[in-house]
């Protein structure tokens, strides 16, 4: 491999610290998904389940109204200070949810935490701190800890909640995301800034330009499918693994191999990716094969063995696009305005996590399996042909961005 190719010492050191942090964030959110539900009967309003599904998801709202302007922001004063504020907030959520009295409360301290909205500051300074040769690696360390962190959830969560319950796993996320404070201040390194004070602070002017690009819409519309059809795999495949005779206590023992082995055959794709003429043939490929999965979800959801093939190749293709459509955002963006871009695009994830959990219920509920398979399959098929129509990402080359403490090549 030629040594442009290969990371430096400090871009493995921020991609893994950044990958890092936007993990630990997202476990916060996935955790008390095992156990939350159970818990909240034992507060007042909890028997509500309107209100405990509000309390789940009302944290992807947020996020999708905050990731533009705390994107934009990071633009103008550094990527860093956003950060901060962002685990801060974040951690402040994670107290008031932990002291909360009844399910109201909890409700304020998810909507707390999801205004910590740092995932477009952290792709970001991701993107600021790797050269183009090896950002899809880079990015695909990030987000592949969607998986990685959502298949460590469902094994933690059990053991935490008999060890501190519900509100000792909120605290404990607090206490964890003030620490990665100091990992984004000592062991991040420090990014490039000031490069873009320069450019008039608008941000509606900004964010028009970004929502005027054809090929960033079509990267906003799948990364919004892409969050609404696995919300909305997690309504079905609870029930179908009960149904074919698994208890609750033991799913994980299907997920945490499913997303191990699906992790590992993500990896040629990533890892090609950045080649000539490549990435877009395995992006398509990815949603393809989701999409393939997704028709096939009917007959793959009554067994446990079946279940288990499903999860498999959802997966496998869900890895491969959550790892590279952050490149793509940051490749196709504007330089100038890289932040906003991916404000944009992370608002849209979380908007389709919310819409995804928010319709899915309502709709298994009525038709089962086939009420959520039919949007799906609507919504995949849409972002295929989307995905045929794009801009390839041009080849890598001497341009590139140096890295941080980098010499330009």
């Amino acid at each position: 491999m030629s040594s442009k190719n290969r990371m430096s010492a400090l871009e493995l050191q921020a991609s893994l610290a950044l990958a890092g942090v936007f993990g630990l964030r997202l476990f916060g959110m996935f955790v008390i998904l095992p156990v939350f539900a159970i818990h909240a009967e034992t507060l007042p309003g909890g028997g509500n389940l309107t209100l405990v599904g509000i309390a789940i998801g009302i944290y992807g709202l947020t996020q999708a109204l905050l990731q533009m302007p705390f994107g934009w922001w990071s633009d103008r004063i550094g990527r860093k200070p956003v950060i901060y504020t962002g685990l801060v907030l974040f951690a402040a959520g994670s107290f008031v949810a932990a002291a909360a009295p009844n399910i109201y409360v909890v409700i304020l301290g998810r909507v707390l935490q999801g205004a910590g909205a740092i995932s477009a500051a952290v792709m970001a300074l991701a993107s600021d701190l790797t050269r183009e040769e090896i950002r899809t690696k880079s990015m695909a360390m990030i987000g592949s800890t969607i998986g990685v962190v959502f298949a460590l959830s469902l094994v933690a969560a059990p053991w935490l909640n008999r060890l501190v319950g519900v509100p000792g796993i909120f605290a404990l996320t607090g206490v964890l995301a003030l620490g990665a404070i100091g990992v984004v201040r000592w062991i991040v390194p420090p990014g490039v800034t000031g490069v873009h004070k320069a450019v008039p602070a608008s941000l509606l002017a900004d964010l028009k330009r970004v929502l005027a690009d054809s090929n960033l819409l079509r990267l906003n519309w799948g990364i919004f499918t892409l969050h609404a059809v696995l919300m909305a795999l997690f309504i079905a495949v609870p029930f179908a693994l009960r149904d074919a005779g698994m208890p609750l206590a033991q799913h994980w023992k299907i997920y945490l191999p499913v997303m191990l082995v699906s992790f590992v055959l993500m990896l040629p794709a990533v890892m090609g990716a950045h080649l000539a003429g490549r990435f877009k043939r395995w992006f398509i490929a990815a949603v393809a094969l989701l999409l393939v999965a997704e028709l096939a979800m009917p007959w793959l959801t009554g067994g446990i063995w079946a279940i288990a093939l499903f999860l498999l190749i959802f997966f496998t293709g869900f890895n491969v696009l959550e790892a590279m459509l952050p490149s793509l955002v940051s490749r196709l963006a504007p330089p100038q305005l890289k932040g906003a871009a991916i404000g944009v695009y992370s608002s849209v994830q979380f908007l389709g996590t919310f819409a995804g959990a928010a319709s899915s219920g309502f709709l298994y509920s009525r038709w089962g399996v086939p009420g959520i398979v039919v949007p799906g399959v609507v919504l995949l098929a849409i972002w295929l042909i989307l995905a045929l129509g794009m801009q390839a990402p041009s080849a890598v080359g001497s341009h590139a961005t140096p890295a941080a403490g980098e010499p330009a090549r």
